[in-house]
């Protein structure tokens, strides 16, 4: 017998979005691209793409309009920043805004960035003292 939580959960198409600035170099893009990549091979039924703020495509509006395309009706959102400055701040949040408004029947959830993560903060600080 299946309830009706399961039922709408196991409907729920979800995706996440590695969203970083962004950058001119081809080769910046390189280790949230590899994020993205370990994410598909730890988990291969995670919809996983990249997004950027600036300088480089897809934009998180193109990104997420996409993944909605393709029926994601459920989108994380990692903000691929060390620091929280006023792109993450600001312009973040008014990007979600905008998501949201675009495209009510999609659920967006933000989570902090990576640079506020404890356990990326440690492996910083083990990688440091690895070579120390």
């Amino acid at each position: 017998m299946t309830n009706a939580t399961s039922t709408t959960k196991a409907a729920t198409k979800t995706a996440i979005i590695l969203f970083g600035h962004g950058s001119r170099d081809a080769l910046w893009h390189l280790p949230i691209q590899a994020v993205g990549e370990r994410i598909r091979i730890t988990s291969p039924s995670t919809t996983v793409t990249c997004a950027y703020l600036e300088l480089t495509e897809p934009s998180l509006p193109d990104a997420a309009a996409s993944l909605i395309a393709t029926g994601v009706s459920d989108i994380t959102i990692l903000p691929m920043f060390l620091g929280v400055g006023r792109h993450a701040r600001e312009d973040l949040p008014a990007l979600i805004a905008e998501l949201k408004q675009n495209h009510p029947s999609t659920a967006f959830h933000v989570q902090p960035a990576v640079g506020e993560n404890p356990a990326v903060l440690d492996l910083l600080a083990n990688i440091a003292l690895s070579s120390h």
